[in-house]
């Protein structure tokens, strides 16, 4: 993977300090990596400007030159070139850092600006943090409190508009919070690409609506109430729920597909109210799908496995997990080589597949994977709807990419040459098995949720969501990343590695450590690719992994991404 060009960097001025930026860097970001912070409503880093809040107007200067012969105009009172100051204010957002350029962020002049354009802002914005969902994360609220005069001239009627308007099914639209940014109408525009948002009306009676006939209902809505710097748009599903500072945040991963987008999981006291982007410029940018964020849900839903069984009835862990062992015990070094049917999950942890991985080598088996094909959108969702299938491939649970139906495990089992089937998270029956052939074997089942092949059963062993437990995934780029413990497991459910590594060692395998740090001592000794690598200083971002050995499988894949992904490995383009 060849390195990126080293920027051009210029040197500006921020309040009085030299500082090398790269090249076209607006001065919002100058100031920034300056450790000065410039107001701002309007203005995204991920979106082109619109420049149109004015709140981060600045002073702005030019080394002075002599017209004539472009010579450097020197102060004679400072021995330094002269600087040409701008007769009025501009806006940040919209010039870019060029070589001696000059910002002065926190003037007289610079301080009644942001005063006034505060003032104007909230002529007509209703005075109801209170109940606003935005409380806490609004930065109206905070720019109003640390530039704002403090107090209002303002004596007439506010305008009144539109409150509660569905713009979508998923996104609340209250109107009178509305500070025209036009954040949301690009981003539609730009990364959903779903030119459905516009402004309407003019001047204080502008409203922010969907053009007719039109909803915000893409799979990326929600991005808008991630970005609006007000309440104005709001997430249906979050509305009213929760303060946002009393929510503890854990990071995570969406599990829907192989982009391996980076989430935040908001939290209390063991619920969980939603789920929000994380920043990673390489991944995800700063966005999400919709469909990623519901999935808290799954974790108090109805059909939800919450404790263990035996042929139907619900019994203890320790009963449960000896029975299984007492299943593979029976069979282990008794039956020829393939006896046992081992079908792992693509959805599972790096650390869960190495331990599968160990039993089935102990019950000399080989593992299966069962894959999930969908319509990638080009954006970040993609055709791979597994999460993890690459990280089979690094630990080695599998050697070949995983077909969506199990046809030679069904053939196996009419040919009676399979008598038991351990499924980790798999409904066997939706990868082609049927009832029948499920009938014919006995069955161990491990994971969070009902289905038919929980149903068949003869053992179930309830396993955690990925909310409640730590591991790793393998991303499309071969990126490792991690994601931790949201929300404690229900009671009777036992951490998985804890699960896996007990059938292991009842599977006549070695005894093995399951706890992260003491499994990643293994992993980082038995697998090539992960030498070197310890879970918990693996960076928040992940790390590329090396993926020359699978360069000429061909991954399934969504479309190109609309926004600029870093660099990853060849294979994952093959």
């Amino acid at each position: 993977m060849s390195s990126a060009p080293k920027p051009d960097l210029v040197t500006v001025n921020v309040d009085g300090k030299d500082i090398a930026v790269p090249k076209g860097t607006n001065m919002i970001e100058a100031a920034r990596l300056a450790s000065v912070e410039v107001p701002h409503y309007c203005y995204h880093p991920k979106l082109t400007v619109s420049g149109n809040c004015r709140m981060c107007l600045v002073e702005m200067g030019m080394p002075a030159v002599d017209p004539a012969t472009k010579a450097p105009v020197m102060d004679p009172a400072t021995g330094k070139q002269k600087i040409n100051w701008m007769p009025r204010p501009t806006i940040a957002c919209a010039t870019n850092a060029s070589p001696g350029l000059h910002i002065r962020t926190n003037t007289p002049a610079v301080q009644e600006c942001r005063n006034s354009v505060t003032e104007f802002l909230l002529i007509n914005h209703p005075l109801d943090c209170p109940i606003c969902d935005q409380a806490g994360e609004c930065k109206l609220q905070e720019h109003s409190t640390a530039y704002g005069r403090g107090y209002s001239r303002f004596v007439e009627q506010k305008n009144v508009k539109p409150k509660r308007t569905q713009l979508g099914p998923r996104v609340t639209l209250d109107d009178e919070r509305c500070i025209l940014c036009s954040r949301c109408i690009r981003f539609s525009k730009e990364i959903a690409k779903d030119d459905v948002l516009g402004f309407i009306d003019r001047g204080s009676y502008s409203t922010l609506t969907c053009y007719p006939g039109r909803k915000l209902e893409n799979n990326y809505s929600l991005n808008t109430v991630d970005i609006c710097p007000v309440g104005a748009l709001t997430s249906t599903d979050f509305r009213f729920k929760m303060r946002v500072w009393f929510l503890k945040q854990t990071p995570s991963i969406d599990p829907e597909s192989s982009v391996g987008v980076n989430t935040e999981v908001w939290s209390r006291e063991g619920q969980i109210y939603r789920i929000t982007p994380r920043q990673n410029d390489a991944v995800n940018d700063t966005w999400m799908a919709d469909s990623g964020r519901v999935l808290y849900k799954q974790v108090k839903s109805a059909d939800r496995i919450l404790a263990p069984s035996i042929n139907g009835a619900a019994t203890t862990p320790e009963l449960a997990l000896k029975a299984a062992g007492d299943l593979l015990k029976a069979f282990n070094g008794m039956l020829k080589a393939g006896a046992i049917a081992v079908v792992g999950s693509g959805r599972s942890s790096v650390e869960e597949q190495f331990l599968t991985k160990k039993l089935a080598e102990a019950l000399k088996a080989s593992p299966l994977l069962v894959s999930r094909v969908g319509q990638g959108d080009g954006i970040l969702v993609s055709a791979d709807r597994n999460p993890n299938v690459r990280g089979a491939l690094v630990t080695g649970l599998i050697t070949a990419l995983p077909s969506q139906k199990l046809a030679s495990l069904a053939t196996d089992i009419d040919a009676g040459k399979v008598s038991t089937v351990i499924s980790l998270g798999e409904d066997l029956t939706a990868a082609g098995l049927t009832a029948a052939q499920l009938a014919k074997v006995s069955l161990i089942y491990l994971g969070t949720h009902r289905n038919a092949t929980s149903d068949a059963a003869k053992v179930v062993i309830p396993t955690l969501t990925i909310f409640e437990k730590s591991g790793a995934f393998v991303n499309q780029q071969f990126r490792l990343q991690k994601f931790a413990k949201a929300v404690p497991g229900p009671a009777e459910v036992a951490d998985d590695l804890v699960t896996l590594g007990h059938l292991v060692a009842a599977a006549g395998g070695a005894v093995l450590a399951t706890d992260l740090a003491g499994l990643w001592t293994t992993l980082s000794a038995e697998v090539k690719q992960l030498a070197g690598i310890s879970y918990t200083k693996l960076p928040a971002t992940g790390q590329v992994l090396d993926a020359t050995a699978w360069s000429g499988l061909p991954f399934v894949e969504g479309a190109t991404l609309h926004f600029k992904p870093a660099a990853v490995p060849a294979a994952v383009n093959a």
